[in-house]
């Protein structure tokens, strides 16, 4: 159960990017709107990680390498190669054309958040978001009702949290599965004539084991076609040659940051 309107007690949870989540209600954000602003994903700047759920391993996969972190699991998209960077927003906030935004990123300012003494999800505004202000472009209220925008930004959120139980499905049957297996991502150096230098590792991280899936019984892997689960692990692996483009990213803002472009 879901509510726009509520005003609950005992909510739950720390969520990435979110600095001051409130429950939406006309008595504390009526005189509340949206403006304009024309870098509204810069936010994403400031984590090398985003979460994912699972059916946009797919489109996901050509902009990054879709890992798994955590005792739970939790896919995301890789960024960066260290924590407060991303390679794929610049630091005016303008985010890479050609990198796909997630459905994480695009439902902010809004966010569920659990009201655990009422049972039920309540739909959560960033007080803090730089382009939430007193009489704003787009009202979140009027005459004391939720808006079409508020009211769309519910409707994205319901479907988010679709996605994200659809998700933890996946985690659940990979894992009984038990195809998960620890990884590394290695990279090699080179020097002027192309020469091999020592391998230096970039970051352990969760991923399917190929060895493991392919070790499974023909009826099992047409159990995980049938359901569409082997296609979002076939997207995950194919998405780990991303760190090669990672790495070459990191080269770029390297380069860039004595020009005074950092």
């Amino acid at each position: 159960m879901t509510d726009a309107t509520a005003n609950p007690t005992g909510l739950t949870g720390n969520v990435l990017f979110y600095v001051q989540p409130e429950p939406v209600t006309a008595e504390q954000h009526g005189d509340l709107g949206v403006n304009p602003v024309d870098q509204p994903y810069a936010f994403m700047g400031k984590s090398h990680l985003v979460p994912l759920t699972v059916t946009e391993f797919a489109p996901a996969a050509l902009s990054y390498p879709v890992i798994f972190v955590g005792e739970a699991k939790q896919p995301v998209a890789v960024m960066g190669l260290s924590d407060g960077e991303n390679f794929f927003v610049e630091p005016s906030g303008a985010v890479r054309g050609d990198c796909y935004i997630p459905a994480y990123a695009r439902r902010y300012p809004f966010v569920f958040a659990n009201d655990q003494e009422q049972g039920r999800m309540i739909l959560c505004i960033d007080r803090a978001a730089p382009f939430l202000a007193k009489g704003g472009q787009v009202p979140l209220f009027e005459n004391g009702q939720p808006t079409a925008y508020v009211n769309s930004a519910m409707e994205f959120c319901n479907n988010f949290e679709q996605e994200r139980q659809r998700t933890e499905s996946f985690i659940a049957l990979l894992t009984e599965l038990d195809l998960f297996d620890t990884r590394e991502a290695v990279f090699t150096p080179r020097d002027a004539n192309g020469n091999p230098g020592q391998p230096q590792k970039l970051a352990d991280y969760i991923a399917v084991s190929e060895d493991k899936l392919k070790a499974l019984s023909p009826e099992k892997l047409a159990e995980l076609r049938d359901n569409g689960a082997l296609g979002q692990i076939y997207a995950h692996l194919t998405s780990l040659l991303g760190w090669d483009k990672l790495i070459a990213l990191a080269f770029q803002r390297a380069n860039a940051t004595p020009a005074g472009n950092a």
